[in-house]
């Protein structure tokens, strides 16, 4: 039996911890809608991965994809802070502008 559950297990966390979000072009009128929805909904990312995504592929009001949370750490940290309520400390706004920063240059 200990030998099955090793061979399933890895197939298991293959199988369901996949990312199955599907990260396209969905639009959202605020920053906090989109943040909320990654937040709060089914994938329940923490604030700071939410801010991640949010900044990089989805277009948030008129603004295009990858553009509102500007192309400096202060910038976004400024444009995160002014947009969201009480879901994202300081520490995780800083931390989800500084991995959108990284990826962004990818």
């Amino acid at each position: 039996m200990r030998s099955l559950t090793l061979l399933v297990t890895p197939w298991f966390f293959l199988a369901f911890g996949c990312d199955s979000h599907d990260h396209g072009s969905e639009a959202f009128a605020t920053l906090q809608a989109c943040v909320d929805d990654h937040v709060n909904g089914g994938e329940g990312f923490t604030p700071d991965m939410a801010v991640t995504i949010c900044c990089l592929e989805h277009p948030i009001g008129d603004a295009a994809a990858n553009v509102v949370c500007t192309d400096t750490q202060v910038g976004c940290e400024a444009y995160v802070d002014a947009q969201l309520d009480t879901i994202a400390t300081a520490a995780e706004i800083t931390a989800g502008c500084a991995d959108y920063l990284v990826q962004r240059q990818n």
